[in-house]
């Protein structure tokens, strides 16, 4: 009961706070609404006087909204009376506090002030970037209802209107056009002024007058001067408005030698200037009277503010006293504490340690499962997929070969090829994230001639060169040794990521691929790599941030970007893993370079082996057993065997590879390793118990690196990974059966001694 007692209590007393704290805004609301009545009605002190008030309610209760508002009056009473050092510093406190409260219309308005500031005083402060700040804050207001989309579009209006007229000053036309129809565009959405709608008629015809056109020019200062008429304004602002149009409608007839109408027109416009005279010499009156207030106020003002400060001294000294008595009391009373609470959690701290020890190990565990249950699915996830895109890309491939296609047909097959292709690519970027994150990548050392490589790369991108009219240019520093030692599948990767990355982004283009010896030794050579196009460019504060998984430009460039964000983070890390970094140039509108710098070792005799391996016969005579459960890669693989003049046989699972072992020689069997009744490895185990000769390849749409660690034990002689490339499935294959011939020559002669 005197729990529920106390939280009611606590309730009542926020509540009633709050409450008070509404009715604080509400009044400094009020105040500053008196504020600019009185401005509006030319009582400068009495304004300034509400201003100030607003102020100080403002601080005492932290509402920076009542501040910024109280503020921005302030400064615009200071320009009023020609105070402008105070009138801007008020205008850049406003800007703190609406930056503070998010308060887009008023930031706006900050900047908008401070940018008429300098533009009637004619510092050398460039007012563009202040007035391109007022309108991308401007055009980020909050419009909830009507009233805050009339101040929103007021707000925009006047914004487009000052820099037209600075564009205009600066006889820059093109521009001062342009922000003039934008501000048209914002004026048709307002409720009707008419001192508004004359001043942006004004404005058209002063452009008129700048482009020579003077007919035009005089329409809009007569539309201009009938808005000022029809509706009777006499105020200091509309009449020196219409005398300035009378002026200019009195220089333009006169180009036009309309002597008569251009007298008159002048006569009008010393009538209206002499009024605007004569008001403001009364304005001046007005100003000189509330300057000697304003003196005496910054007079009191500054000495309360030095009695102030030198009150605060002495209160700081006496606080520093306190606090440094209270200090010691309080290190003396947790000494005491501390010492009975050390001997205290001594005995309990090796019961703590000891429980989160155990927490530890257990978290340790649940991270390695859940690390192995997030590779196993990606594995499981990838196999699943790369097996009927095997398929698809299989039969795309054979299918395209033929001469009997329609153009449509061969169109479409060539889409499905593109579309088998890019899955593909995004299975392996799925992977190697995975292996990156693991740090399970290690660099493999295979020979192969660059020139071919690229080639084969570039030719992948035939379809989505058609479609984007793109093409690709290569260009290769003939002085780079034939075969080089590297990492063919992480090259490639690189390669294909910032080719197809540069071909995504660009239409009509050329992008030149370009390899470059910058040193040869005997034995290694350094090569730099280099993408280059003339897209869209990516912007210098992005330069880094592309670099991070997921993360794709703004889709807002009107720019169609596709794919999952993970080409250049994979390719950074690639690039890495060769022991370089990966190279950027590019500029908004120019383009883009992505390079590297990468040292392989030369292959100075691959050459001779390639020579000896060629001597393996195609001649039809070798027998492959291909243990295959999917029917579809069952009649790929068949197909791309015997367009290699092989001979080949189906299994349908791992018992019927071993029952056809028994029943006939082969040179050869492609194992898959996932089947039903008998999967590959255990296939592959029941073969060697008999058969320890014959090649058996591991063909798998398994992750290669999850296999091959495994493979020997197992009793497999090589991998190949689903989809493949049919020139190095072929080699794979002819080098194993080679293998195993010259193993059985070498034990062909101990057979006959026996």
């Amino acid at each position: 009961m005197k729990s529920y007692l106390l939280i009611s209590f606590f309730f009542i007393i926020t509540l009633s706070f709050s409450q008070s704290e509404r009715e604080i805004i509400n009044k400094i609301d009020q105040i500053n609404s008196q504020g600019l009545v009185h401005y509006n009605h030319n009582d400068i002190t009495k304004a300034f006087n509400k201003f100030n008030e607003a102020i100080k309610l403002s601080d005492s209760i932290k509402d920076n909204y009542g501040h910024a508002v109280a503020t921005y009056n302030l400064g615009r009473i200071y320009n009023y009376m020609h105070e402008y050092d105070d009138a801007k510093l008020c205008y850049n406190k406003m800007l703190v506090y609406s930056l503070k409260i998010d308060d887009n219309f008023l930031i706006a308005n900050s900047y908008l002030s401070l940018a008429q500031l300098y533009e009637e005083i004619n510092q050398d402060e460039d007012v563009i970037p202040y007035l391109e700040k007022a309108l991308e804050y401007g055009q980020k207001s909050n419009v909830r209802d009507q009233d805050n989309h009339d101040k929103q579009n007021s707000i925009l209006f006047d914004i487009k209107m000052e820099m037209s007229s600075v564009y205009m000053q600066r006889n820059n036309l093109d521009l001062a056009l342009i922000n003039l129809l934008r501000a048209e565009n914002n004026l048709n959405k307002l409720p009707f002024d008419a001192y508004t709608y004359a001043k942006f008629n004004y404005a058209y015809g002063r452009y008129f007058n700048r482009k020579n056109f003077f007919n035009k020019a005089n329409d809009k200062f007569e539309l201009a001067i009938t808005f000022l008429k029809d509706q009777q304004i006499k105020d200091l602002n509309s009449n020196l408005l219409i005398s300035e149009i009378y002026r200019d409608l009195s220089l333009s007839n006169s180009k036009l030698d309309n002597t008569e109408m251009a007298y008159n027109f002048l006569i009008k416009h010393n009538f209206y200037r002499e009024q605007f005279i004569n008001e403001e010499k009364v304005k001046q009156e007005n100003i000189a009277k509330s300057k000697f207030y304003l003196a005496d106020y910054k007079q009191i003002a500054e000495r309360a503010n030095k009695e102030k400060i030198a009150q605060e001294q002495i209160t700081q000294k006496i606080k520093k006293i306190n606090i440094a008595i209270i200090v010691t009391i309080f290190v003396l009373a947790i000494s005491l504490l501390m010492l009975y609470r050390n001997y205290l959690s001594k005995r309990k701290l090796s019961q703590v340690l000891e429980a989160q020890n155990k927490q530890l190990e257990y978290a340790k565990d649940q991270a390695e499962k859940s690390s192995q249950l997030k590779s196993k699915f990606i594995s499981n996830v990838t196999h699943e997929l790369r097996t009927p895109l095997y398929g698809v890309v299989g039969l795309t491939s054979l299918l395209l070969k033929r001469n009997d296609l329609s153009e449509r047909d061969s169109k479409y097959l060539k889409s499905l090829k593109y579309s088998g292709d890019y899955l593909m690519n995004l299975i392996n970027d799925i992977l190697q994230i995975g292996k990156i994150e693991s740090q399970k990548i290690e660099l493999k050392n295979v020979t192969i001639n660059i020139r071919e490589l690229i080639d084969n790369i570039t030719d992948s991108f035939e379809y989505k060169l058609q479609e984007t009219n793109n093409r690709i240019k290569v260009d290769i520093d003939k002085s780079i040794p034939k075969y080089i030692k590297c990492d063919n599948v992480r090259l490639s990767q690189v390669l294909i990521n910032l080719i197809g990355n540069s071909i995504k982004f660009t239409e009509n283009e050329v992008t030149t691929v370009t390899v470059k010896a910058l040193k040869i030794d005997q034995d290694k050579v350094s090569l730099h790599f280099s993408v280059k196009d003339n897209g869209p460019g990516i912007p210098k504060e992005m330069h880094e941030s592309i670099f991070e998984n997921f993360l794709q430009l703004d889709e807002n460039n009107n720019v169609n970007y596709k794919g999952t964000g993970l080409g250049l983070p994979i390719t950074k890390n690639l690039i890495e893993l060769f022991g370089s970094q990966i190279e950027l140039e590019s500029e908004v509108g120019k383009g883009s370079t992505f390079g590297f710098q990468v040292s392989f070792e030369v292959d100075n005799d691959y050459s001779n082996k390639l020579n000896e391996t060629k001597t393996v016969p195609l001649n039809g005579n070798y027998k492959i057993l291909v243990a295959e459960d999917n029917k579809i890669n069952q009649i790929v693989t068949r197909n791309i065997l015997e367009k290699g003049n092989f001979q080949c046989d189906i299994a349908k699972n791992g018992l019927e590879a071993v029952n056809a072992l028994k029943l006939k020689d082969y040179d050869l069997i492609l194992m898959d390793i996932n089947m039903p009744i008998l999967n590959g490895n255990e296939a592959t185990k029941e073969i060697r118990k008999t058969n320890s000769l014959i090649p058996i390849i591991a063909l798998t749409a398994a992750d290669i690196e999850e296999v091959k660690k495994e493979y020997q034990a197992i009793g497999y002689n090589d991998i190949i990974t689903k989809p493949f490339d049919n020139s190095r499935f072929y080699q794979t294959i002819l080098s194993n059966i080679q293998k195993s011939k010259n193993k059985i020559d070498e034990k062909s002669p101990l057979v006959k001694v026996s």
